[in-house]
């Protein structure tokens, strides 16, 4: 994806001239550990540049929004401390609150979705706070807490649009500084925008020099969408990997602040999310949750792109707590996103001795995944994940070496039907001809989430095919086959529409159609 140029630095306003001030006056010390900004040496080695993590995992929540929501409850009234807090969060923001609350003395409620890892939910309980679970979305807690903090005329903790949040989220730009005055860039996470909005206000206010880049998911990018449209709007839909920054709608205070102070903005996949945090892993054994790797995702292919060598370049790890039942979504794919490995279709003759025959062809080369099973007497369609040494060039002509031995090869690593369903249905094809409309879902996951799906679909028509597999997220995926006659499929369109679920009709994937039909 390509760079996005955000707007140069003005002139210091009154209001960015306050906010350094409120950073280096925020008195939050005795609760905010002061977090080490450590080397990746093996990064470092494979990248050409000297690469710096901030480490925010070691926070005592595991999250840097301990900074941002104790600095806000420190700035309260005495009267506001009495009446206790509310506040909405899916989990970092929630831990950050509830410890806050605890230090201080006040009466917290954290109103959560449904869909929250129950890792999140104990680890708030673990700090005393109430817990209410509302909704099957942060927009739907959300609502209810600002609802719950009216009626009792309570005070609702924002996650990211507050300047005192932001202010103490700012506090992390200046431990940066101290610890590395000579930083060429640095890269932040984006969410809401809190954390880059007072990250990137203090650098530029200090050393204005240094590149402040905010890293983005390709499928939550909300920033982007301001930048473009000039303020900040509302995104239809959000990815829910890395679910700390899966937010429709950046503030709009953050956008204010980052517009000015941002220097460049950068977008990564999940694939590449999943390989940083392996490369977090490796260097420090460190385990990053899908949002606190963001940032290190952004500098390893800003890096690339860019062919940088022998800059200071840091990224803040923004946080840790990751749903253990992920780290199988995560191992499974972080080869792809490191470019080390290919996921192909290829067709090869259906005989006694073809398989070792295709195996010969790739000359020692390591095959990762193999999925087979007989289909047709003369072809056979196979399956097959191979090691790369030297990324996409050698993919290309691994693909140009078994099409020159007149084999059909079709490219499936960025194909996302075929690595989260497609891999564990080979073999799955119908004998019968079928009218058939395959579907792909995205539903919350809660307790009793794929009955309650099922029943919800209904039974208007025969279901032809269906898979589903928990990643241990907030979320489900499930794609499933209908029979649906073409007298029908206005019909059967106006009922996908009522269900509420995020699908996407994947009738016409090159996966399904080679596999599965």
């Amino acid at each position: 994806m390509s760079l996005n140029k955000v707007m140069p630095l003005p002139s210091a306003t009154p209001e960015l001239k306050q906010l350094v001030l409120n950073i280096q006056q925020a008195p939050i010390y005795n609760v905010v550990k002061k977090t080490p900004l450590k080397s990746m040496q093996k990064l470092s080695e494979r990248t050409g540049c000297r690469i710096w993590l901030k480490r925010e995992d070691l926070q005592p929540v595991h999250s840097f929004k301990l900074r941002g929501a104790y600095n806000k409850l420190l700035n309260l009234s005495q009267r506001q401390k009495a009446a206790g807090v509310i506040a909405a969060s899916a989990g970092n923001h929630a831990q950050g609150v509830a410890l806050a609350a605890k230090k201080l003395g006040i009466d917290a409620t954290i109103i959560m979705p449904l869909t929250t890892p129950k890792i999140k939910v104990d680890a708030v309980k673990y700090y005393n706070a109430k817990v209410k679970l509302v909704g099957d979305s942060f927009d739907e807690a959300k609502q209810h807490a600002e609802q719950l903090a009216e009626q009792q005329n309570t005070i609702s903790i924002p996650p990211y649009d507050d300047l005192q949040v932001i202010a103490g989220q700012g506090t992390i730009a200046m431990e940066l500084l101290q610890q590395h005055n000579k930083l060429d860039m640095v890269f932040v996470p984006v969410g809401g925008g809190g954390l880059i909005a007072g990250v990137a206000a203090y650098i530029k206010m200090i050393q204005p020099d240094v590149k402040i880049i905010g890293v983005e998911a390709e499928d939550s990018a909300c920033f982007q969408a301001a930048l473009e449209t000039g303020k900040p709007v509302e995104l239809k839909q959000v990815g829910l990997f890395a679910d700390g920054v899966a937010v429709k709608k950046i503030g709009t205070h953050t956008f204010r602040i980052a517009q000015t102070c941002v220097d460049e903005v950068i977008h990564v996949s999940n694939d590449e999310i999943c390989a940083a945090i392996q490369d977090i892993f490796n260097d420090s054994r460190a385990i990053a949750e899908p949002a606190g790797a963001l940032a290190i995702a952004g500098l390893k292919k800003y890096q690339q792109q860019n062919k940088l060598v022998g800059l200071d370049l840091a990224a803040i790890l923004s946080g840790a707590n990751i749903n253990f039942h992920s780290l199988r979504y995560v191992s499974e794919t972080c080869e792809l996103g490191e470019g080390n490995e290919a996921v192909l279709a290829v067709t090869i003759a259906e005989k006694k001795g073809s398989f070792r025959q295709f195996c010969r062809m790739l000359k020692g080369r390591m095959i990762t995944e193999f999925n087979y099973r007989f289909t047709d007497p003369l072809t056979a369609n196979i399956f097959v994940g191979l090691r790369l040494s030297d990324q996409e060039d050698d993919k290309q002509q691994l693909i140009q070496k078994l099409r020159h031995q007149e084999l059909t090869v079709t490219d499936f690593t960025d194909n996302e039907l075929a690595k989260i369903h497609i891999r564990y249905m080979v073999g799955g094809s119908s004998s019968h001809q079928l009218t058939e409309q395959i579907i792909s879902f995205q539903f919350p996951e809660t307790p009793g989430a794929l009955m309650k799906f099922l029943d919800t679909l209904g039974e208007l028509w025969n279901i032809t095919l269906f898979h589903y597999r928990n990643h241990g997220a907030a979320y489900g995926q499930v794609l499933a086959g209908f029979e649906v006659p073409d007298s029908e499929q206005l019909k059967f369109k106006s009922h996908l529409k009522q269900l509420g679920y995020h699908y996407i009709d994947e009738s016409h994937n090159p996966a399904y159609q080679q596999f599965l039909t």
